[in-house]
């Protein structure tokens, strides 16, 4: 859009770039300012309109830019080119991810390197390496306390080293996601050093305060994050004599946004990560990047216009790469961080999809799909050019953030049923087979999250210890169902390590002492290479597991109605045990799948009839795509398998 006032701003910031900024080929780069540069300044002008020093810092951000696409690489330039062109292309049904903890996958970035052979061998092609910034040596939060946003670990390897297996990545077609952590530093980050040593510069650029009157003000209405390891959102640092916000821990201290430098610093930073060749950058917290007195100091509309101006900068600079927001907050706010008031993804172009995480377990404890379809029928379409990441587990904790008028809706007490979730996965409940752990139990609200391995919370641990094969097995077609669903839903599925080789929880963590009381360490596992092997001895926990997974894989990519164009459909049935909907391509073959779960631990009759009624469903006689067998049919009656999930299409 053109507005005088914006581009004569523009016309003067571009005049004054240093000469050898100028003098460089920019063609693309001034192409993209100028098609984006009146939300630039709209955006910029949202946060910081009032400083007397708005235009200064408005041009230092779009130099930040520029001095990042000229360091932009023409191989990373060509991408972006490619990319632009093809708009679309991160929403097709080829895509499958891995998170991944670099030190306990493969150790470093040369034992990923040889381990690329493995990952195709299952199919995939995009790996997460969870964060390998530079971070304290004792306690980390799993590494999203930086030291330096710049550099690695000396563990992973050196930059030089990144930026060869990124290329290696490029090669074999493998995108290259990597964190940013947007909320805070470390407390021993250079700024937080330079800030205790009383420059003002850096003092500005967190929450410090003299005494308790302002964080008393802000504490009144902000949750704990940590509320058993970590109580409380400000700590006292004795060095500085001064109150420092630490939302998470009290070694990470949160940057504060109301200053343009911090902005600018963090887009430099975003830009950089790019240009080290990421494809995707997870941006972390960033529900947390707005601070506001009265309020929660989460999901503010001020962090939301952070992430516009980041996206739209990045955009101008490194256009093929993407963003995921880690948001794991309500499900009506999850959406937002794709844009409100928009077509089109203008915040980030995927999301974690924690709501489908949390009622998929829900599900799985409950035998029954009510909540999980009562929740998904309550989420709002996705935008265009956006996707959810789909997954099962992470490094992280199952929260248990449900809409309290979807459990209401399916007649449970949203407290008693939270709780039941709770008791059910961390062994409290009678009966249940589930080895998790309580994670954030807060006294003052009764509220408790979840640690544990995919595997020891299915049942999986319990079953191999009681030497119980039908119960294994049952296990394991649980386990694959639970990625079938990833598969299937609509999105980029997200595989966690070790999951596909039903890799139990990691009890060790229990003797580091910086690990001891963060039962999170449970999900974190270190590969043990010579139990993976055990994929291809036939009858194995490893195989069966391996080889469903993969074969669930190569079928996805097959199919062009897993491509995600909002073309999911839910369809409501009289079997609360059963989850279905459907998937239809948009082009092409037009293809027709009919998505079926069965959560319960018995067979569950699916009427057929009830499908055609009242959602004009027609498909003749139906073959699973995944097995290329016929379910068991009697007249208009499918019966399905427990724990069973079929993706089921007109029989050739």
């Amino acid at each position: 859009m053109y507005e005088q006032e914006a581009h004569s701003l523009l016309n003067t910031i571009l005049d004054d770039l240093e000469p050898d900024i100028c003098r460089r080929d920019l063609r693309h780069f001034y192409t993209r300012l100028g098609a984006n540069f009146y939300a630039i300044y709209t955006l910029f002008n949202r946060l910081y309109g009032q400083r007397e020093d708005f235009e200064q810092q408005l041009g230092r951000l779009v130099e930040v830019a520029a001095r990042q696409y000229i360091a932009r690489s023409a191989e990373l330039r060509a991408i972006d080119q490619q990319r632009e062109r093809d708009h679309e292309w991160f929403l097709g049904q080829q895509w499958v991810g891995m998170a991944m903890y670099l030190n306990g996958f493969a150790n470093d970035l040369d034992g990923l390197a040889r381990h690329l052979p493995y990952l195709q061998e299952l199919g995939v092609n995009m790996v997460h390496v969870l964060p390998i910034m530079e971070c304290p040596a004792g306690a980390s939060d799993g590494g999203y306390a930086v030291n330096d946003f710049r550099n690695i670990m000396a563990s992973a390897g050196t930059m030089d080293k990144l930026r060869e297996v990124a290329a290696t990545l490029r090669k074999r077609d493998i995108l290259l996601t990597l964190d940013v952590v947007l909320n805070h530093t470390s407390n021993e980050h250079e700024w937080a050093r330079r800030a205790r040593a009383g420059e003002k510069q850096y003092q500005d650029y967190y929450y410090l305060y003299d005494d308790r009157t302002v964080p008393d003000m802000f504490e009144e209405t902000m949750p704990e994050v940590f509320p058993q390891t970590a109580p409380g959102n400000f700590t006292y640092d004795e060095r500085i004599n001064k109150w420092v916000m630490t939302v998470f821990n009290e070694y990470q201290w949160d940057l504060n946004y109301s200053n343009p430098a911090v902005l600018i610093e963090m887009l430099d930073i975003i830009l950089y990560w790019a240009n080290q060749g990421a494809d995707i950058l997870r941006l972390d917290a960033v529900a947390f990047l707005w601070k506001k007195i009265g309020t929660t100091c989460q999901n503010e509309q001020e962090a939301h216009i952070i992430l516009q101006l980041l996206k739209d900068c990045c955009q101008v600079t490194a256009p093929g790469v993407l963003f995921i927001a880690e948001a794991i907050v309500a499900p009506t706010e999850i959406i937002k961080y794709f844009g409100e008031d928009a077509v089109i993804a203008k915040e980030c172009e995927i999301a974690y999809n924690a709501s489908l995480m949390a009622l998929l377990w829900d599900a799985v404890a409950t035998k029954n799909a009510r909540l999980l379809n009562r929740g998904i029928l309550s989420l709002p379409d996705k935008l265009d050019r956006a996707t959810w990441l789909n997954y099962i587990r992470c490094h992280d904790d199952i929260g248990l953030g449900f809409d309290d008028a979807d459990i209401r809706a399916v007649g449970y007490d949203p407290h008693a049923h939270r709780q039941f979730l709770v008791d059910y996965y961390t062994g409290a409940w009678d009966h249940s087979p589930a080895r998790g752990q309580v994670f954030g139990f807060n006294a003052k609200t009764g509220d408790a999250r979840i640690s544990g391995s995919l595997a020891s919370l299915a049942g999986l641990q319990d079953a191999i210890e009681r030497d119980d094969e039908p119960a294994i097995a049952s296990c394991i077609e649980l386990i694959l169902t639970l990625h079938g669903l990833l598969m299937s839903f609509g999105g980029i599925p997200l595989l966690y390590y070790g999951d596909e080789v039903g890799t139990l929880n990691n009890d060790a963590f229990m003797l580091d002492a910086d690990k001891a009381k963060d039962s999170r360490w449970l999900n974190r596992p270190t590969y043990d290479w010579s139990r993976v092997a055990r994929r291809r001895e036939r009858g194995t926990v490893e195989q069966r597991i391996f080889d469903g997974i993969k074969r669930l894989i190569a079928v996805r990519k097959s199919m062009s109605a897993f491509a995600d164009f909002n073309n999911r459909e839910l369809i409501a049935v009289s079997n609360d045990h059963l989850f279905v909907f459907t998937r239809n391509s948009l082009s092409g073959a037009r293809e027709h799948v009919l998505v079926v779960t069965n959560f319960n631990d018995q067979p569950q009759p699916l009427d057929l009839g009830d499908l055609r009624n009242r959602h004009h469903f027609s498909m003749g006689r139906l073959q699973d795509a995944i097995s290329g067998e016929s379910p068991a049919q009697a007249g208009d009656t499918l019966m399905i398998p427990p724990y069973r999930h079929y993706w089921l299409v007109a029989a050739a």
